[in-house]
């Protein structure tokens, strides 16, 4: 299809640059089927049925945004995805001054050796010294925000703890799972209470999630890879809750693309670990999801690509336009959707 099919006008001013406070006081978009209506994050165990299952990514976002210097020149760094104990993927600003073999001083100490450069032009950066890379970057890194916030303000302390789901404790993500940014200890015990279960699963999201699509046509972008995990007795719970009627519905995006990696054609959950780069638009025939709860996303992103596969391009242009006119806020730290087919 072509990219353009998936544009939209937004206005500047309904990027949020901080998330409602509490957590669970932002809006909800309900979109279910055909018909939209506006309704609150916490009606949600009024909106869900006894027996449907949230599946939440507990994925933990790391200081993954570096700033250092090769020399006199200013070279940044956003980290994407781990290669091994000392060494990352990562998209690299200012990359035409940073040769193979160069160091890059990012300081409080903290120093990688550009050890490669991959086909897509981002670089392997292999950090420098035996203390644990996570330790550096408790050092010298900051919260990777989406540009469309870090470029409007800079990050501070509240978003260590702002950019960080309540079930954040897998490390490795470069990007919050933000969808779920949108849940309480509160919220999730009124969900129990109406018999709503809730899983697990673990996608450590990459810096490519910040990524536009530069291809005119969708056969043509190449997603980057994302590591996941579900582990068999996950799986085995996810399978029983449809086999008893109930929904999988996943909170996220990122949660949605590893449950339909780990799906067969059958619609059963396999145990899964490994990469994924899964690239979801409309024609793609889902097995293992009945819903999804996102946030609103990007014109022409791989994300409102995904959610018109899942609900109709029409519908959902229709959506946002819905939820712009009535002054939803959008991204990360905006409001929710709860989408239904």
């Amino acid at each position: 299809m072509r990219v353009d099919a998936f544009d939209f006008d937004l206005p500047s001013e309904r990027i949020a640059l901080r998330p409602a406070r509490p957590r669970d006081a932002a809006r909800m978009l309900v979109v279910e089927g055909g018909a939209i209506s506006d309704r609150g994050v916490r009606d949600l165990p009024s909106l869900l049925r006894a027996g449907d299952c949230l599946v939440f990514n507990d994925t933990r976002v790391i200081p993954a945004q570096l700033d250092g210097r090769r020399g006199a020149a200013k070279i940044g760094a956003t980290l994407h995805k781990r290669i091994d104990l000392r060494r990352w993927q990562a998209f690299v600003r200012n990359a035409k001054r940073l040769r193979v073999g160069e160091t890059v001083d990012f300081g409080s100490g903290v120093a990688a050796l550009a050890e490669d450069r991959l086909a897509d032009g981002s670089f392997v950066l292999a950090f420098v010294g035996d203390e644990p890379v996570e330790l550096l970057l408790e050092r010298a890194g900051t919260m990777p925000l989406p540009p469309y916030i870090a470029g409007k303000r800079p990050t501070d302390a509240d978003d260590r703890r702002d950019y960080q789901t309540m079930f954040a404790k897998e490390d490795g993500a470069v990007a919050a799972p933000t969808a779920a940014l949108h849940f309480t200890p509160e919220l999730l015990a009124a969900l129990a209470a109406a018999g709503v279960k809730s899983e697990t699963l673990t996608l450590h999201v990459g810096a490519g999630t910040f990524l536009p699509v530069k291809a005119d046509d969708t056969d043509d972008h190449v997603m980057h890879a994302e590591w996941g995990r579900i582990d068999a007795s996950t799986a085995e719970r996810l399978n029983a809750v449809r086999a008893a009627g109930g929904r999988v519905i996943p909170v996220g995006t990122t949660s949605l693309r590893l449950l339909e990696s780990a799906a067969g054609d059958d619609g059963v959950i396999a145990p899964f670990a490994g990469d994924t780069a899964i690239f979801i638009t409309p024609g793609y025939r889902f097995k293992a999801i009945d819903g999804l709860m996102t946030n609103f996303h990007l014109p022409k992103s791989t994300l409102f690509m995904l959610v018109s596969a899942l609900m109709g391009l029409d519908v959902m242009q229709a959506a946002y336009a819905h939820a712009i006119a009535h002054d939803y806020r959008f991204y990360s730290y905006g409001d929710a959707s709860l989408l239904l087919p």
